[in-house]
């Protein structure tokens, strides 16, 4: 028998063919866009460090909520900026918050758009910790009461899944109790449940306005290095309540996602985090890679990896995409 008896390149040869035997196909349903609310209104602005995305209004960021959904996406993921800012973050839970009025206003305008809400409070203080301080440490239990008042608040005005990002110890188990007591017992929770101490998020936090005004927060986001503790953490997370777990961010922990999916088979998140979205930017704008061929790559290798949901914000974008080549 001749050699080789098995040509793998027999089915790479054409598109069709490729399509055909492709293995991981990714598809608008699987994706999450982002939008930042900030107060005010008629604001679009631009934000520096990640080029293409924008801080909204709220009639802003219902205009942006409507374009996401014609694309086919079947979520969006808010974060708010506040008036002002205070030691507790109490801007968090206020009624009449970006945030909270955006849930109302995108609600009203696209029930059947997905809503997702960041529940943290570092946008929220005035030091940048995601929680009160005793002692310039953030204090874990003082802190679950008022994520409980942010997710809480939340479901009031009208959000399917509250995302605790966090990384407080017992915040879903706390979170979970409080809406169900309410009567949001049909309100899930997407707990950030694997999120690593990452340089990653620089952009984002210029974005949120919520970089630490001193310190870091290694005291309570997971050591990269750990990932045998990324599965204790989904675990505590899965037994307190949580409906979705996510790993964060997404191409340096491509391998905890693939152990989550395969050890828990429960709904799993990946977020290509804002450090990620602005190295593929600013590398397209050098003309050193291929952008297109490069953002779905990378959003084939996080579905390829195990993740059900991808939060980017590319979501929109690639949503056009494949809309074309599909259609």
């Amino acid at each position: 028998m001749s050699f080789p008896q098995h040509r793998l390149r027999r089915l790479r040869r054409t598109e069709s063919l490729r399509r055909m035997i492709r293995e991981v196909t990714l598809t608008a349903d699987d994706l999450v866009q982002p939008l930042f609310v900030c107060p005010g209104s008629s604001i679009r602005k631009p934000i520096d460090s990640m080029p293409g995305q924008f801080h909204f209004s709220v009639d802003m960021v219902i205009e942006e909520a409507k374009r996401v959904y014609l694309s086919g996406i079947p979520a969006v993921l808010l974060f708010g900026l506040p008036e002002s800012k205070d030691a507790l973050g109490s801007g968090g839970w206020d009624p009449e918050a970006p945030v909270q009025q955006a849930v109302r206003g995108i609600r009203a305008a696209l029930p059947e758009l997905t809503i997702i809400t960041d529940v943290c409070l570092c946008e929220y203080t005035d030091h940048g910790h995601c929680g009160a301080l005793h002692d310039k440490t953030v204090d874990n239990d003082a802190t679950l009461d008022l994520l409980c008042r942010v997710a809480l608040s939340h479901a009031e005005a009208g959000a399917d899944l509250v995302a605790p990002s966090d990384m407080m110890d017992g915040r879903v188990g706390a979170i979970r109790k409080v809406l169900d007591d309410a009567g949001f017992s049909e309100v899930g929770i997407l707990a950030y449940s694997a999120k690593q101490a990452s340089a990653y998020y620089g952009p984002f936090r210029e974005a949120a306005e919520s970089a630490p005004q001193f310190g870091d927060r290694r005291g309570y986001q997971m050591d990269p290095a750990n990932a045998v503790e990324a599965l204790r953490e989904v675990r505590l997370d899965i037994e307190e309540g949580a409906d979705i777990v996510m790993v964060k961010p997404g191409i340096s922990c491509l391998d905890i996602l693939y152990r989550v999916k395969q050890t828990f088979g429960y709904p799993t998140a990946s977020y290509q985090v804002s450090g990620e979205y602005a190295m593929i930017e600013a590398a397209a704008q050098r003309g050193w890679i291929d952008r297109k061929r490069v953002i779905l790559e990378t959003l084939t290798a996080f579905k390829r990896a195990g993740a059900d949901i991808i939060i980017t914000y590319h979501a929109a974008e690639v949503a056009g995409w494949l809309q074309t080549e599909r259609g």
